[in-house]
């Protein structure tokens, strides 16, 4: 099995690499490519040493899966030429995301929208997989009408900038290189991605056009409001979501609990909630304060956390690639 993993020093990438070994993804020769900068370089795995190659190189080595997170513009450019020797590439990017060909794949949801001749499949926003994960045994039970999410997202989301700018400035190192427009330390900022003419930023429309697609139901109406926090650890999202039936409370609540890939966290007596400090290095998905909306009917308010570098992209692209293996199409 010839595994590479292109963008392989990133901070998602170390992820990946990091979690292919967690989980004993079954790699006989590793090919971590990164930019022609690192090319020569050694990076370890499972206390191995491996040589950063070339796209060229690791093109040439065969491999069976091509796990990307190395931007937009260079999946676009280069997941074609490893998909064209039928290599399945797992794309971290947004890039190939709504390509209407290539499915948008959150592996508990929709796992079996991917096909033998999918050479290139895409990874969701990381905002986007934990907020399916939670809805879709809801949306199945109940149907849901409409979404309201506002998301308090982590540093980490951005890179190795951003949380180089956060703990720089509480540091008091006003000198840091900035990731954002703004300070980012005792702050908060409604500005993930690019601005939109219409108003709303990039990652605002991820979530909603990206939902639609895993979900498989274009009527849902989702706004969202995607804001950046000075945390590590992981995401977290206020959800309110409109069903078209009627629900009991305890119903919803033991549905999820039954979810694979979910933990429940809603004992708000003991203060027992979702927090990115206990989703942090796991891989689960944290629902918690659970309660009705009675302001509309069919209403439900919820928490929902989970740590955005593994389940929100290393990890839900590692198990894609389990998914490939456990059809024996690789």
């Amino acid at each position: 099995m010839n595994v590479a993993v292109v963008g392989a020093t990133g901070l998602v990438g170390t992820k990946m690499l990091e979690i292919l070994a967690e989980r004993n993804f079954p790699v006989t020769n590793l090919l971590p490519v990164a930019s022609p900068a690192s090319v020569g370089k050694k990076i370890s795995f499972k206390q191995k040493e491996y040589t950063i190659l070339s796209v060229e190189q690791a093109l040439a080595a065969k491999p069976h899966i091509a796990i990307f997170s190395a931007g937009g513009a260079a999946s676009l450019e280069l997941a074609p030429l490893f998909a064209a020797q039928q290599c399945y590439v797992i794309d971290n990017s947004s890039a190939w995301r709504m390509n209407p060909e290539v499915p948008l794949v959150v592996p508990e949801v929709n796992a079996p929208s991917i096909n033998k001749n999918n050479y290139i499949i895409a990874n969701p926003n990381c905002s986007t997989i934990q907020l399916v994960v939670a809805l879709q045994p809801l949306h199945k039970q109940y149907t849901i009408q409409r979404i309201v999410v506002s998301t308090y997202q982590s540093v980490t989301g951005t890179g190795v900038k951003a949380v180089d700018q956060l703990m720089g400035e509480r540091a008091g190192n006003s000198s840091v290189t900035k990731a954002y427009a703004h300070a980012i330390d005792l702050n908060v900022l409604p500005h993930i991605d690019t601005f939109m003419p219409d108003g709303y930023t990039k990652e605002e429309l991820k979530m909603t056009n990206e939902t639609k697609k895993i979900l498989a139901d274009p009527s849902i109406a989702l706004t969202a409001t995607c804001v950046r926090i000075p945390t590590m650890g992981g995401h977290s999202e206020a959800v309110n979501v409109q069903f078209a039936k009627n629900f009991e409370l305890e119903d919803l609540i033991n549905l999820l609990q039954k979810t694979a890939g979910i933990v429940v966290q809603n004992d708000v007596e003991n203060n027992q909630y979702p927090m990115p400090l206990t989703a942090h290095n796991t891989d689960a998905v944290y629902v918690g304060r659970l309660r009705r909306d009675d302001t509309i009917p069919n209403g439900l308010n919820m928490w929902i956390v989970s740590d955005n570098l593994r389940k929100g992209a290393a990890t839900n692209a590692i198990q894609i690639a389990e998914y490939l293996l456990a059809q024996n199409w690789v």
